[in-house]
């Protein structure tokens, strides 16, 4: 059985407006366990940014227990969580975060650069290993502004990559880009996930949804749905149905 890699118990999420108290998420319990490609799915308001937040260990619940990768989150000071988000996660933004006038390579190498473990020639061959594992070490001195939009989240992948996470936690990794483009990130990540990589993927997309193995649907604070996909779509082969692109 695989190992549990998150693990949300009667996971309660207050925000107090005045004398106004609102319940972001209302006792969720919820499990992942190594190797699984999620989708937390929901509109607007449903919980999932809260989710993330806690999932990334951005912010804490107000009520339950979270465990990632055997660690309890609850108790851990600033410093701790901060070097769990930097050791165990592996973040992947919407509006992607590249430094503007760092190389591709620099931007991947930002994490190491907290690993005092990790000597310079280490942290520049690991970079170079995680823009290689997503395709793009011939781009490793370009800058963002050099590089497209599929090429600068293939960038934030890598740099995801790069301290060997135990999760790749992404948020609407595709809202910034064209349909081509998104079955592309969405394959890079099948291939990752193939490889034994645990990703959670926040999205109010469907069509993206349907390349992951599971799908929890959040709706005012609750978990509504939560199913397996027995049949993902293969990513590749919807990048080959696409019209071809004219000339």
């Amino acid at each position: 059985m695989n190992k549990n890699i998150i693990s949300l118990k009667s996971i309660n999420k207050d925000y107090y407006l005045g004398d106004i108290t609102v319940r972001a998420l209302k006792d969720v319990d919820m499990e992942i366990n190594e190797g699984e490609f999620t989708a937390v799915m929901g509109a607007s308001g449903s919980g999932k940014s809260t989710l993330l937040n806690i999932l990334g260990c951005l912010d804490k619940p107000t009520q339950g227990k979270y465990t990632l990768d055997d660690e309890l989150i609850n108790k851990l000071n600033k410093n701790q969580l901060a070097y769990i988000r930097n050791q165990k996660i592996g973040f992947v933004f919407q509006s992607y975060n590249l430094l503007p006038k760092t190389s591709a390579l620099e931007n991947v190498e930002l994490p190491l650069l907290y690993n005092s473990t990790v000597s310079s020639k280490e942290r520049r061959e690991r970079a170079l290993t995680a823009l290689e594992s997503v395709n793009l070490s011939n781009r490793k001195f370009h800058m963002p502004n050099q590089l497209s939009g599929g090429q600068q989240q293939r960038v934030a992948i890598a740099r995801s990559l790069v301290n060997n996470p135990v999760l790749i936690l992404a948020d609407e990794p595709t809202g910034n880009l064209d349909t081509r483009t998104s079955y592309e990130i969405m394959n890079l990540f099948q291939e990752l996930n193939s490889q034994g990589k645990t990703i959670v993927i926040v999205t109010h997309e469907q069509d993206i949804a349907q390349f992951t193995k599971r799908n929890i649907v959040y709706r005012d604070g609750k978990i509504i749905k939560d199913q397996t996909i027995k049949n993902p779509k293969n990513a590749r082969e919807a990048l080959e149905n696409l019209p071809k692109e004219e000339e």
